[in-house]
């Protein structure tokens, strides 16, 4: 299998609070993670703390 943790920054990179907004992101996909399986087929849009949309996490399988 491989996992896949995609961000977008944008062209600002969040206009300097980069690290705040994947610290965030990070924590609050971390905290959800128990509610996956982690198998091929799962995984979910992220968002930063504006509620937009900014990237995906994936399993897939190995290719």
């Amino acid at each position: 299998m491989k996992f896949t943790l995609e961000v977008d920054m944008a062209d600002t990179g969040w206009e300097g609070n980069a690290v705040q907004e994947l610290e965030r992101i990070l924590r609050y996909w971390g905290g959800n993670l128990r509610h996956y399986e982690l198998k091929p087929g799962d995984g979910s849009a992220l968002y930063d703390s504006g509620h937009r949309e900014v990237g995906t996490w994936s399993v897939t399988a190995q290719r």
